[in-house]
């Protein structure tokens, strides 16, 4: 018999009640709420000999946090940025059990004094052009499945989306008869961004409807990708992606040392923000083109790579015969640079 079931109840609360309906979060934040308690859950079971019936908010404590977020870096070999992350769900756990409980407070309050571990600064991993091509060059379009794999990464490097948000795209999602055709993607927290689409992806498109989605058979309904079960489309799986993503890179560094050695799909979003801040976009149409909610997220991709420096560098020293410096052919073109970056 659960002694104290006041745990569970919360856990409960939290997870079907205050996350999705209060604070309207996506299934993806759920998902990773969902996995930090059952962290959480593991460590008491494996270190502190606990079984889950028996877990109570009395055996929380301040070390107790500590010893689990000391656990995740050296047993889980998690990074300090997934550590707090980690930490961050736990507060948010505890600051809805004491509100429902208002003698979990101090226990909340002495929670939040943990401190979050610094990171060192972020550079972003990113391909460069000649290794996109590589890439984008080993699927075998002659087959099906190469012929859909190959147009899944272009509309992914040209929409800067992540792959839940290309693979939860449907027919319906495209406004191909708008003067400036565009396709919706939908984002973390829910939230709906326009995407114009660029004249030679268009193409690519059509090509693939043709093939995938032929007319008379199309029903706005349907997800763009698919694979078919049973005779059934069902939405592909990100797993799927990462695995012909793999594939396809393991194949291209062979032939382009440009080829990092693990192709994944996000690398495909860095790589394309990267591309639009070389080009000299500004961050503020980058932060727009990405779906951030803060361009402090943005701010990533301006951190300068070597090529960048010395293309600074050089600018500086190219004058002309007035002693001014050449000026980017973007710079005061609005609409340039809305083309630029994928937004015009």
């Amino acid at each position: 018999m659960i002694k104290d079931s006041s745990f569970f109840k919360h856990v409960k609360g939290f997870l079907t009640v205050y996350l999705p309906r209060h604070k309207c979060c996506s299934k993806n934040t759920i998902k990773s709420y969902r996995e930090t308690i059952n962290l959480l859950r593991i460590f008491i079971q494996e270190e502190k000999n606990i079984p889950f019936v028996k877990i109570t908010f009395d055996i929380f404590s301040y070390d107790l946090i500590c010893q689990f977020l000391d656990w995740l870096k050296d047993k889980r070999k998690c990074s300090t940025s997934t550590r707090n992350q980690r930490l961050a769900v736990v507060n948010s756990f505890l600051s809805y059990a004491a509100i429902q409980d208002p003698a979990i407070m101090s226990l909340c309050i002495k929670a939040k004094k943990v401190p979050h571990q610094k990171t060192g600064q972020r550079h972003v991993k990113y391909m460069r052009q000649t290794a996109i091509k590589a890439v984008l060059g080993q699927p075998d379009v002659t087959k099906k499945n190469g012929f859909r794999d190959r147009f899944f990464m272009i509309l992914l490097y040209d929409t800067g989306a992540r792959v839940q948000e290309m693979l939860d795209l449907k027919l319906k999602d495209f406004q191909l008869g708008s003067s400036t055709p565009f396709l919706y993607l939908t984002g973390k927290g829910g939230r709906t961004r326009a995407i114009p689409l660029m004249d030679k992806t268009i193409k690519h498109l059509y090509k693939y409807l043709a093939r995938f989605h032929p007319d008379g058979t199309r029903d706005n309904e349907q997800y763009l990708f698919y694979t078919t079960i049973n005779s059934f489309k069902k939405r592909m799986s990100e797993e799927n992606v990462s695995s012909f993503m793999k594939r396809y890179g393991e194949e291209a560094r062979e032939v382009c040392p440009d080829v990092p050695p693990r192709v994944h799909p996000h690398l495909f979003r860095h790589s394309r923000s990267t591309h639009l801040y070389q080009m000299g976009i500004p961050l503020s149409y980058i932060k727009d083109f990405l779906g951030h909610s803060s361009i402090n997220t943005t701010s990533i991709y301006a951190s300068t790579d070597i090529t960048m420096m010395k293309s600074a560098l050089e600018g500086v020293s190219k004058k002309d015969a007035t002693g001014n410096i050449e000026i980017p052919v973007w710079q005061g073109d609005e609409d340039m640079i809305l083309s630029l970056c994928g937004l015009k």
